[in-house]
This record gives structure tokens, sequence and C-alpha cells, in this order.
């Protein structure tokens, strides 16, 4: 897949076919459109681009009213997701206060028109672009004659009587409601991160874990708790079980870690980057009277969560 940030970079001698989005979580609404827009590409021999944002508009556009958005995948996830589901031209537009004030017109004309050679635009069912978001599907069937270019809109995408978006899954996330989150999602929420040198605690009690260091503070996490996961390393799949949350038979504090117990893995992690899907909700966080007593909980969590693989 190829990898545009700047515009220079940009230089096609075929006509394309465009998708515009933020694309948070690359969820089951946004693969309709990711999927229709390959299917374009093919039977109009048109090239397929996604342009997506970076960093998310409302990190940028702070408001006073509104708590800071807590990110599904970060742009480097959704590079990775983007690949996995056929995209091969990327292009991301680095989001500033300068760029959000460009007319709606202007990107039409001058960034998807002349600058992507757009012959055809494929938008979901509540798109809005542009300074203020007055940009939206009459304002682009207004100007689509004019400048040689077709729109198609998806529809919203409803499964059980729900419209998927961004905001449910983070709700359902929240709220340890992983089995909703997942199905919405299309696939299992996934954390990234680098391992850690630890304290060595899990070790000295029989379970050495990985810990994981979430570089991106914006990136939305689970409800604390205990967690069936896996993860590919070298090529394989490691199963586990993860404890997201304060450590509270240790600490007083409300600083949140994430650390892996991964099954039958016999090998130094330090330092790796390593990819996190959170597969199943376990139980609650809780603080335990003595050490033996966490540690006959975990020997339960652990037969439980080995239990689950066959289901994976």
């Amino acid at each position: 897949m190829k990898v545009y940030k700047n515009l220079s970079e940009i230089n096609f001698d075929k006509r394309t076919v465009i998708t515009v989005g933020t694309f948070d979580g690359v969820h089951k609404g946004h693969q309709i459109i990711l999927k229709r827009l390959l299917e374009i590409g093919k039977e109009e021999n048109l090239i397929p681009i996604v342009l997506t944002i970076d960093p998310h508009p409302q990190l940028v556009l702070k408001r006073a009213d509104r708590n800071p958005i807590k990110l599904l995948t970060t742009i480097e996830e959704r590079i990775i997701i983007f690949e996995k589901f056929g995209i091969q031209n990327l292009f991301i537009i680095p989001f500033t206060y300068e760029f959000s004030q460009t007319p709606p017109e202007i990107f039409i004309k001058e960034y998807l028109v002349e600058k992507f050679f757009m012959r055809k635009i494929l938008i979901g069912h509540d798109h809005m672009f542009g300074r203020n978001r007055e940009g939206n599907k009459d304002l682009l069937t207004q100007l689509s004659t004019s400048l040689k270019f077709e729109v198609e809109k998806i529809d919203a995408f409803i499964e059980n009587d729900t419209t998927i978006s961004s905001t449910k899954i983070r709700t359902a996330l929240l709220n340890k409601d992983l089995d909703s989150a997942n199905k919405m999602l299309g696939y299992n929420y996934l954390i990234n991160g680098v391992v850690d040198k630890g304290e060595g605690r899990g070790r000295t009690l029989g379970y050495p874990t990985a810990n994981i260091r979430i570089e991106n503070i914006n990136k939305q996490l689970p409800g604390v708790g205990v967690y069936f996961v896996s993860s590919e390393i070298n090529g394989k799949t490691f199963y586990g079980m993860a404890n997201l949350g304060t450590r509270p038979t240790f600490s007083n504090n409300n600083r949140i870690f994430l650390e892996i117990y991964y099954f039958d893995l016999n090998m130094d992690l330090y330092n790796s980057n390593i990819s996190v899907s959170f597969l199943n909700f376990i139980r609650d966080e809780k603080k335990f009277p003595t050490v033996g007593e966490l540690i006959n909980q975990i020997k339960s969590d652990e037969l439980y969560c080995r239990g689950l693989i066959k289901k994976f």
C-alpha cells in the first residue's frame, strides 16, 4: 500500500474514485464504503483512493462543552486495517485549524478534482466536510456537472435495528460490552503498544506479564477489568489474559496499566511492538486482601480463559 502525506507526492495519470473521512474504528459501516470503493475502481477502471484525516478534527477544534474525543484507532492502526481491506492508495490529510477553514467548494475543486483527478466520489450517509461542515451531498451534486464527476452515497449500515457508529462502539467498550463492540467493528478491538520493563511482580507470583505502554494518550481504552486477549508474535497466535486497571492490590494511585500474561510463551518481549486483540471480558478488577487470594483468582481466570481458546 502507498501512503501519501504531502500533496507534492500526488501524481496520478489515471482517473480516480475517492472516499473521504475520519474512519475512526474502520467499523462495519466504513467497511461497506471501502468494499464499494474497490468495486467501483474495478468496474469503471478508476484508481480507488482513501483520504483520511489526522489528527482527529475534534482534537484540533477543541470545544469547551465537549470532553476530548478518544480514538478507536490511531492513524497507525487505521493504516494496518485499511491495508487488510485491500486499499492500495491512502492519503493522510494533516488536519490543522487553517485547513478546517477551507471552503468546501475549494476542497472539491482544487484538492479532489485538480490534484487527485477525481471522477467519482463515494460518501457515507452523514458525511459533511469543509469549513463549518458546510459541504455535503447536495453541494457535491450541485458541482458535479461543471467539474465532471459523479457522486454515490452509501446508506447507513444497520444491524439488529441499530445504526453502527464510532460513538456507539466507544460506549460499548467503556461499558465492557466487548461482544457488541467487536460485532459493530467487524473485528476484535485492538490496542498497540510497546512492551516496557515492569516491576517483575508478576514473575514472583508465577505469572510473568508483558507490560504494554500505550503511547497515544487519546486511545480509547475498554472499561477497567480482566480480559481474554490474543497477539500475533513471530507469526504465531498466543492467547492470554490481560489486566487493564490500577492494580489495586498493590497500588493506591489511579494510573491505568495494561499487563498481559501470555499462555505458553517463553520469550523476552521487552521493547517489542505488540498488537493486543481484546476477545472477551472476564471480570471486574478488584482488590484482594492477600496475595494468596489474588494468585488463586489468577489460576481460576487462566483455567476459564484457556477454555475459551477453542471458540476463537
